[in-house]
């Protein structure tokens, strides 16, 4: 164990996206932005994910203008992180290598100091360009392990592909646990067979769904992890984050020098209180949990017999010591738990967004039988990680499967998947699935997926809603919802 922990917020991105729908608009981030600067964070995740598409969809916002308005607040980029994924950039399917480079490039000068990538497949082969682009212009490339557990998916597994990332020019490694799946008891050994096999920093990512992500915060802090992404409340907890006020106390109490203004954070907690009412119609969760906390409400009882557990290490130790850790996240008004996640899988994110569509739908029964059948369609298609896109179209599929019958329903992207255009799989499909999906004579693509793309930006393009390079880059990655964006700003109307 160190004596210095690194804490990074993500309220203003996967904490809102995972809690409120991304419904939080810019000027609602720009009222806490300038505090989270000066609490002492050692980075913020600001932008990507799910932000870009939500802005140009929902929002009626240009999510350009929204890290130009970031970077203005900041006065620098060494903080920012984003979140891209991989060749996908911030949609569901690869993208030519050229947009890749100017999407990176664009980001990077426009405010962006830190770029973290993954791949939903952790296929290192749809990360090397983007790593490469994000180093070239300056920024800092942090590669991302998507943890999920498999028959396949062992710590040797993810030690090999972090030491390959590594290998490529990685800066430092996330290990990207969305969905809240590492068992607290295997999280000691995970944590220290890459402490041990890599030399750059390590920051370790999950979401509270499973009840299992703040335990485990603080068992990387005592493992050596380097830093933690946490969450403010109300933006905290369930299928967000852990909250940064619990783990200010245990870093305090494990001797930790976390860096950050205690008094200062519960000024933006209160701040976001605020903003959590006002978007409440997008917030599930909304009515049924939260309440302002303060370091004094934590029961320091609870925190010493934790660490107590902790440093026995024991099986039966983390046990006991989860159960107090639950305890502890229930009485504090934090949403209970899920443990059928640790079958489902489902991320933070994708949960919140499928309990609202399914309420839109008014189909919120079948939410159960939905989630019964995403571990089956993610058999099928050989124990794909969940995390986006793979989490949208297993879900999007297993929802198929459930109103209209298995696989009588087939979406483009899923047939995509199973024809290698994300890139390999961790193990073979399905060949029943793969034959009534595909038929027969399809062979999955042998080459890195975007190899097989062409060039798309240096055609002309004289739509006449594109008129920026940024409308471009726009245009091309996010299609319709981002045209549609761009009609409206500039009063273009269909036809015309």
């Amino acid at each position: 164990m160190t004596d210095r922990i690194h804490f990074i917020d993500l309220t203003l991105r996967d904490g809102q996206q995972s809690l409120a729908a991304t419904r939080m608009t810019t000027a609602q981030a720009l009222r806490v932005l300038p505090m989270l600067n000066d609490a002492g964070y050692a980075a913020f995740e600001l932008w990507g994910g799910a932000t870009l598409d939500s802005c140009v969809r929902f929002l009626d916002e240009d999510p350009w203008e929204r890290l130009d308005r970031f970077y203005a607040a900041l006065g620098t980029s060494g903080k920012t992180r984003i979140l891209l994924r991989g060749q996908n950039l911030f949609a569901y399917q690869p993208f030519p290598d050229d947009l890749v480079i100017a999407v990176i490039k664009e980001a990077v000068h426009s405010g962006v100091g830190i770029v973290r990538l993954f791949d939903a497949l952790n296929d290192w082969r749809n990360l090397q360009l983007a790593l490469l682009a994000t180093k070239a212009y300056g920024g800092k490339a942090e590669a991302a392990l998507c943890y999920t557990t498999s028959p396949v998916h062992t710590t040797d597994y993810f030690v090999r592909l972090a030491r390959t990332l590594e290998e490529e020019g990685a800066d430092q490694i996330a290990i990207k646990d969305m969905a809240g799946l590492l068992y607290p008891t295997q999280a000691f050994d995970f944590f220290e067979e890459l402490k041990r096999h890599l030399r750059v920093p390590i920051i370790f990512h999950s979401h509270t769904t499973t009840g299992v992500a703040t335990l485990n915060a603080v068992i990387a802090m005592y493992a050596g992890i380097d830093a933690l992404d946490t969450a403010v409340t109300p933006f905290a907890g369930g299928p967000s984050h852990p909250p940064i006020e619990i783990l200010i106390v245990f870093a305090e109490e494990l001797g930790l020098d976390h860096g950050l203004d205690k008094d200062l954070i519960l000024r933006i907690q209160r701040t976001l209180f605020d903003i959590f009412e006002e978007l409440h119609s997008t917030i599930p969760l909304y009515g049924q949990y939260y309440r302002p906390i303060t370091y004094d409400d934590i029961d320091r009882n609870i925190v010493h017999q934790v660490l107590t557990h902790i440093q026995k290490g024991r099986e039966e130790n983390i046990e006991a010591a989860l159960t107090l850790m639950r305890t502890l996240m229930r009485d504090l008004r934090y949403p209970d738990y899920d443990d059928t996640i640790f079958k489902a899988q489902i991320p933070g994110g994708m949960l919140s967004n499928l309990q609202n569509q399914l309420k839109h739908m008014q189909k919120l029964d079948l939410l159960d039988a939905i989630m019964q059948e995403i571990p089956r369609v993610r058999a099928d298609v050989g124990y794909v990680p969940l995390v986006t896109p793979t989490s949208q179209i297993v879900g999007a599929q297993a929802t198929f499967n459930v109103l209209m019958g298995r696989y009588q329903m087939v979406s483009n992207e899923f047939k995509m998947l199973l024809r290698g255009e994300f890139g390999h799989l961790p193990v073979p499909p399905n060949p029943e699935i793969v034959q009534q999906v595909l038929g027969p004579g399809e062979t999955p693509l042998r080459y890195r997926p975007a190899s097989y793309l062409m060039p798309v930006l240096e055609d002309p393009c004289d739509l006449p809603y594109i008129k920026t390079h940024r409308d471009l880059l726009l245009h091309f990655m996010l299609k319709q919802p981002a045209d549609e964006f761009l009609k409206r700003r500039y009063g273009i109307r269909n036809g015309n």
